[in-house]
């Protein structure tokens, strides 16, 4: 039964109204018609159980890394049931993820380096302020 209004679809969703609309917008998210009002944009929209997984769903294919484009295509391919399509989306975010976590560390490991030559000497520029304003 479809009781939610998009306020409440929001909070279950823990995303703001405007998200919702967004989604909408780009074809993620169903559009339910207006019921009960009168007249031109009368009436409210009713979400259900169904709308509230997909919303789900799509913060969490965020946090993973995919992009609205990407999710858009991972809930076209659940209905196609095309699952080598959405393994190959998976691989490629795997690599995207793998990447950006070599970034990581080797960003860690060089403040890391700079928070120990700041450790190591009392007098002098802070080397990690000195690294910050003359990038190499």
């Amino acid at each position: 039964m479809n009781s939610l209004t998009i306020g409440a679809l929001a909070k279950a969703g823990d995303v703001g109204v405007e998200t919702i609309r967004y989604y909408q917008r780009r074809g993620l998210l169903p559009e339910p018609p207006r019921t009960g009002g009168i007249g031109l944009g009368g009436g409210v929209r009713r979400y259900g159980a169904d709308d509230v997984r997909r919303l789900r769903f799509i913060r969490a294919a965020q946090s993973a890394g995919f992009t609205l484009e990407e999710i858009g295509e991972l809930l076209a391919l659940d209905a196609s049931e095309d699952r080598a399509r959405a393994r190959a989306l998976a691989s490629a975010r795997l690599t995207a993820l793998d990447a950006k976590i070599a970034e990581l560390q080797q960003a860690r490991a060089a403040l890391t380096r700079l928070a120990t030559a700041c450790a190591g000497s009392a007098s002098g520029p802070c080397p990690i302020i000195a690294a910050f304003e003359h990038p190499a």
